[in-house]
């Protein structure tokens, strides 16, 4: 053959493998027909990685003719399709309400897989919770499994969140990580925090003060907020009901060159009166809210990501006689409570343009609240300011992480609490100091077994010196096998008034028997994670047991007076123990169902003054059993999706008085919705459902 021909076959030969390869393009989409927007796409063979556009739709330049291609998404199930030639793929990925190998941070305060994490951490994305929509996080977790929200006043609605049968004050409320939601704001801050700015929750059970400080002795959870990044450009959500409540979450985002913004606004209202038992007495408070949100994010140095956050809450409140109303506010002639909130919020994370990689986090929140309780009032203000500066290093098999914290905590309110020890009549609020430093060595000696072992050291302007260490282990059986297993402590410091709301409504008399001391628990717990593959489909089972051990502990005693509530430092000790169990089934078919429990037996023993006997007592208002389920089934044919949920709530001691004619424990029951959804065909950049 000529060496002309030999190129002329060589230029042919490479033109033809020039218009076989060039661009692949596609659409990622949910097993709904929606699209997918910000999807995570990767080219196998070359390793190349792209994300999808706010539609849902990818483009990859490559030379090859063919390979595989995979996407994800966060809350749904990865999936590979193998690529040849075709003008335009469509990926389509299924829901999944565990993800095992999802990217987590609040068990280690790093990024780290789920599957990887030696801490057990729980991820839950607004795909789990639109299969029972509600307007915030509070109610949002009625859903999750050993996590309970519970409304302690049917009047003004105050309500904490229990994990793990612990009561609210026990879980710590992180926004991007920051400890936001505590003291003062646990009673209401909560359902100021619309569903529209989380991006996805964090769920640890149990103690988490190693890390975190005081207020994480029961568990966490983490709110993390929308990456603008991410964000679509444009989002509008709106929910109403029969009862005449309405509510509006709006969000935009706006990117320029380093930076990225994403602004979002939520709109509570109801204000219609509801009394269907015929007592007089409002059924459901009336609440107006609005909620403003703004984060920017901006590209420093060697691809670090600098963030600042604002949020702003207003709120006002109230419940009482049907005929009660404004002019009435704080008199002693119609019962009625009355609650204003004001709520500021800065949140904000620098990287140090360095080489290694140390961070500065830091957070501040102001909180006001001016309240009446029938003729009561309780006015209270509370400014938290945080900093923090985290170091991770990671040296051979070792995954360092060290810190240093302060936190500053100032609060006042119209009670004694805040009174001077010698003269009530002048108003001393409380200041509090504390810093605290933290040293973390997650050590892999081998690929599958992983431990990791923490301290911290805590001083406390009033209360002196604290430490809590912890340990953690954990063993990768297989792929489809891991063992966690974990130790520790953890303290809190209590803040009776702004904690529990039942001090300051009702006609019990608050007694505060003597100086609270800090609580202190300890902790073991074991988790099993297992994966099998039956005929049908794929099967998660996640199992825990879980002790834990009080000192000091600080309870309110309904039962020694009918008249008071007594606030002490438990003299004996407390239990929290029990297990809980989640599994998820998911059929070929197409079908999802989802069955979790929770046993918790939570007592105190304690002597008798008067018989020199221990006895031993269960606390009250919580059920030893919570359990919860949920069914999916999507028709793709029609674009329509089915979902039901239910929850089971177990009895409960009630606190009632001597000679009462109600019963001493509630009846089991059950709250149980069920959800159509119908996807319309795009229209633009809309989807309707």
């Amino acid at each position: 053959m000529k060496p002309q021909h030999v190129v002329v076959l060589l230029i042919f030969f490479l033109g033809i493998t020039t218009k076989s390869s060039g661009q692949i393009k596609g659409i990622v989409k949910d097993n709904s027909g929606e699209s997918l927007p910000y999807a995570t796409v990767t080219l196998e063979e070359d390793k190349q990685t792209v994300l999808a556009d706010e539609n849902g739709d990818f483009i990859i330049n490559t030379k090859l003719r063919s390979g595989n291609v995979t996407a994800s998404y966060l809350g749904y199930t990865d999936k590979k399709v193998f690529w040849q030639t075709v003008n335009r793929l469509e990926i389509v990925l299924d829901n999944s309400t565990a993800i095992l190998d999802e990217v987590v941070i609040s068990g280690t305060m790093k990024e780290v897989s789920k599957m990887n994490s030696a801490i057990p951490i729980e991820v839950y994305t607004p795909q789990f919770f639109k299969r029972n929509p509600t307007p915030n996080i509070f109610f949002a977790m009625e859903n999750v499994n050993g996590v309970r929200p519970q409304v302690n006043c049917n009047v003004c609605n105050t309500g904490d969140i229990h994990i793990n049968g612990m009561e609210g004050p026990y879980t710590m409320i992180l926004i991007d990580g920051m400890p936001i939601v505590s003291a003062l704001s646990s009673v209401y801050g909560l359902m100021g925090i619309p569903n529209g700015m989380v991006q996805r929750m964090e769920v640890v059970k149990g103690p988490a003060s190693t890390l975190y400080g005081s207020e994480a002795v029961g568990g966490l959870i983490n709110v993390i907020t929308k990456s603008a990044l991410l964000a679509p450009r444009f989002s509008f959500d709106v929910q109403t009901s029969h009862y005449g409540d309405v509510n509006l979450d709006l969000g935009t985002k706006y990117t320029k060159n380093k930076w990225s913004s994403l602004l979002s606004a939520n709109v509570f209202y109801f204000d219609r009166k509801w009394d269907l038992n015929n007592d007089n007495f409002t059924d459901v408070t009336l609440q107006k809210r609005v909620s403003l949100f703004n984060k920017w994010e901006y590209k420093i140095k060697k691809d670090k990501i600098s963030t600042l956050a604002l949020r702003y809450v207003w709120e006002d409140r109230w419940g009482g006689e049907l005929s009660w109303n404004k002019s009435f506010r704080g008199g002693d002639s119609l019962y009625g409570e009355s609650i204003y909130t004001k709520r500021f919020e800065l949140i904000g994370k620098y990287p140090l343009p360095v080489n290694e990689n140390i961070s500065f986090s830091y957070s501040y929140n102001f909180h006001d609240q001016n309240s009446v309780y029938g003729n009561t009032s309780y006015n209270a203000k509370q400014h938290v300011g945080f900093g923090q500066f985290l170091w991770d290093k990671n040296w051979k098999k070792h995954e360092l992480l060290s810190g240093v914290a302060l936190r500053f905590t100032w609060f006042d309110d119209n009670t004694p609490i805040t009174a001077d020890a010698q003269n009530i009549l002048i108003n001393k609020p409380d200041r509090v100091f504390l810093p605290g430093i933290f040293f973390q060595d997650e050590y892999s000696f081998t690929k599958k077994q992983t431990l990791l072992m923490g301290i911290r050291y805590d001083h406390h302007n009033i209360h002196g010196n604290i430490f809590t260490p912890r340990l953690s282990y954990k063993w990768a059986v297989n792929e489809n096998n891991t063992f966690r297993f974990g130790v520790g402590n953890g303290f809190r410091v209590a803040n009776v008034f702004s904690e529990d709301h039942s001090a300051l409504s009702g006609a019990r008399e608050t007694v505060i028997a003597e100086d609270l001391k800090p609580e202190k628990s300890y902790n073991a717990n074991i988790n099993h994670v297992t994966r099998f593959f039956p005929s049908f489909g794929f099967v998660t089972l996640d199992a825990s047991v879980f002790y834990n051990y009080f000192t000091n502990k600080i309870i309110a005693d309904y039962f020694k007076e009918v008249d008071k509530i007594y606030f002490e430092n438990l003299e004996g000790y407390s239990i929290n123990r029990g297990f809980s169990l989640s599994s998820e089934f998911n059929f070929e078919t197409g079908w999802k169902m989802t069955l979790a429990g929770t046993y918790t037996d939570i007592f105190v023993k304690e002597k008798n003054v008067l018989t020199g006997k221990t006895e031993k007592s269960r606390q009250a208002l919580t059920p030893l059993f919570t359990g919860n389920g949920m069914i999916s089934y999507v028709f793709s044919k029609y674009n329509i999706s089915v979902d039901y949920t239910a929850n089971l709530i177990g009895p409960m001691l009630l606190p009632i008085q001597e000679n009462d004619f109600r019963p001493d424990h509630s009846p089991w029951y059950s709250l149980q919705n069920i959800q159509v959804t119908k996807t319309f065909k795009k229209a633009g950049n809309c989807i309707l459902e």
